[in-house]
């Protein structure tokens, strides 16, 4: 990962994920630039919130936590988001994705544009792309030198096989999970190789520098410069996997910039997952001794 300087940009979705427990803030972009500022990087934040009380909310919880909230936008008309969390009985999440929201509708401002100039790591996800103005405003973005990298989160409706291969096509890295993985298989009639071979075909049929997959309670596997790394995960007691994978990949990102080698990013990565499983929410208080504390069980 040859990033030239340690300024992040993420990009996408920010929201209220009503869960069980109550409403927690979330959105992969947000969640993995807050666990990157809270890891001690700069990791800057660009979305949209609505004109209203749950907007000037998650603006005050961002900004409570020391995130730069300048690139975030407010829309007019569009309300803030809010997204429906079902935990099944092993108390892993599914969503419900009200749509349009404020995120749907991100503007290329000048500001935006010389964010993305001044970056060296453009973190961002699929879903965020569901809409045409943010997917412009995304693809337009993706044109600057900084390293790409895409978050896949394929939500039903909105996983269409064309805006995925449009965004990979512009991509660096690439994260997504065994499931995703799988999905892109069956769309080029390739599903019944390994994993493993999947992960190869992945990247050399997408021109990716790097793919991770993650694999839940089982860990993660990572391809880098033509070789595979595998992390079994560390067992916790699960409240919730909201976020786990954002923190997973803030885990990542902050290894490989700290110049830990592979097989160290990917240890982190996992532990820093199983931490947020661990609490309720995506975004509880980050304590770096209960993540090393997880490394050494």
């Amino acid at each position: 990962m040859n990033i030239t300087n340690k300024e992040i940009l993420c990009i996408g979705e920010v929201l209220w994920d009503r869960i069980p427990s109550g409403a927690k803030p979330g959105g992969a972009p947000m969640n993995v630039a807050l666990h990157l500022n809270a890891i001690g990087l700069d990791a800057s934040i660009a979305s949209s919130v609505g004109n209203d009380s749950a907007g000037k909310q998650l603006i005050d919880f961002l900004q409570n936590l020391g995130v730069d909230t300048s690139l975030v936008q407010t829309d007019k008309k569009l309300p803030t988001s809010e997204v429906l969390v079902h935990l099944d009985s092993n108390n892993n999440a599914s969503y419900e994705i009200c749509e349009p929201v404020a995120w749907d509708n991100i503007q290329l401002t000048n500001d935006l544009a010389k964010k993305a100039e001044s970056a060296g790591l453009f973190i961002y996800g699929s879903l965020a792309s569901r809409n045409q103005t943010t997917r412009e405003t995304l693809l337009r973005l993706l044109d600057n030198d900084a390293v790409r990298l895409i978050d896949v989160n394929l939500r039903k409706p909105y996983d269409k096989q064309d805006v995925l291969e449009l965004l990979l096509a512009k991509s660096d890295i690439v994260k997504l999970n065994d499931d995703e993985l799988h999905i892109f298989a069956s769309w080029n009639g390739i599903e019944k190789k390994t994993e493993k071979e999947l992960i190869k075909w992945f990247v050399q049929h997408y021109k990716v520098e790097m793919l991770c997959v993650t694999r839940g309670e089982k860990g993660a596997a990572m391809f880098h410069e033509n070789k595979l790394y595998e992390h079994p995960g560390f067992k916790v007691e699960a409240v919730d996997t909201v976020g786990a994978g954002d923190a997973f990949l803030a885990g990542l990102v902050a290894s490989f910039l700290q110049k830990k080698s592979p097989s160290e990013a990917l240890t982190f990565a996992c532990a820093t997952g199983a931490f947020v499983a661990s609490k309720a929410g995506a975004t509880p208080k980050y304590v770096m001794s209960e993540i090393h504390a997880i490394m050494e069980k």
